[in-house]
């Protein structure tokens, strides 16, 4: 059992570089920090910061050139890619800018086959699904195809994809990227809900500073390091993109 009293994510002296030919290019340059159980926190930066490295890096999309990446008690260099991949189905939810829906499923289709394909033996929790389904507004919309719903309801469609499973661990990579206003706000809405009711610890990637507000805490990041934290705006309301949790403890190195 993980030890409920350590970081739920610690990333130590993490670096990526990638290679061509003789050209080596680094992603990420020793970023070091840990965020805690029950915890909301963004990393904002511009297009080529490294953010997206590091979130496959802690998702265990892909392998870090050096340093350690330890996920709920588990270190990922001591997991097979098999172990990496049962790991991600029982604890880890992915949100993407690209919402990838199966075209020819309907919206409740897509939630069932994640469900299936997670490896847990427990049945689909049906009244779990009905309350995240009211939660995001989309329960009359369940029985049509993702070409029937707008890019809003398809992203709270894959967000119920996401949660259905009860994650520990929800990983957001711009989640708002191809929402308008209304519909960022009411995604950004769930997420700081899955964190405060769900008790999911959520990490989002962003390269915009407001939505990044609804964190606790904000790493931001330049150039592959971590250059500076702040604590997220606290508010009662998202009206203004804004709200948050608790903020967590950063690590050393990289910040």
């Amino acid at each position: 059992m993980p030890d409920q009293a350590s970081p739920i994510i610690l990333a130590e002296n993490l670096t990526k570089v990638y290679r061509s030919g003789r050209i080596e290019v680094p992603a990420v340059r020793g970023v070091s920090f840990a965020v805690e159980r029950g915890e909301f926190v963004a990393i904002v930066g511009p297009s080529g910061s490294g953010k997206s490295t590091l979130f496959y890096l802690l998702g265990g999309l892909t392998r870090a050139t050096s340093g350690r990446i330890v996920i709920d008690g588990v270190d990922f260099a001591t997991l097979s890619d098999a172990e990496r991949t049962r790991l991600r189905k029982h604890r880890i939810a992915f949100i993407f800018q690209k919402f990838n829906l199966l075209p020819t499923l309907t919206a409740m289709g897509n939630i069932e086959l994640a469900y299936a394909v997670s490896g847990l033996k427990e049945p689909l929790d049906r009244p779990f699904l009905d309350h995240l389904s009211e939660l995001l507004s989309i329960r009359g919309r369940l029985g049509h195809r993702p070409s029937e719903l707008s890019g809003g309801e398809q992203q709270r469609v894959a967000i119920a994809r996401a949660l259905v499973t009860r994650p520990s661990i929800v990983l957001a990579d711009e989640p708002t990227g191809n929402l308008d206003t209304k519909n960022s706000e009411a995604v950004l809405e769930m997420l700081v809900r899955s964190n405060r009711e769900l008790k999911q610890t959520v990490l989002m990637i962003t390269h915009n500073p407001e939505a990044a507000q609804v964190a606790g805490r904000i790493l931001h990041m330049r150039d592959g390091e971590i250059v500076r934290v702040e604590n997220g705006r606290r508010a009662a309301t998202l009206a203004d993109v804004s709200g948050g949790s608790k903020a967590a403890v950063p690590g050393g190195g990289g910040v």
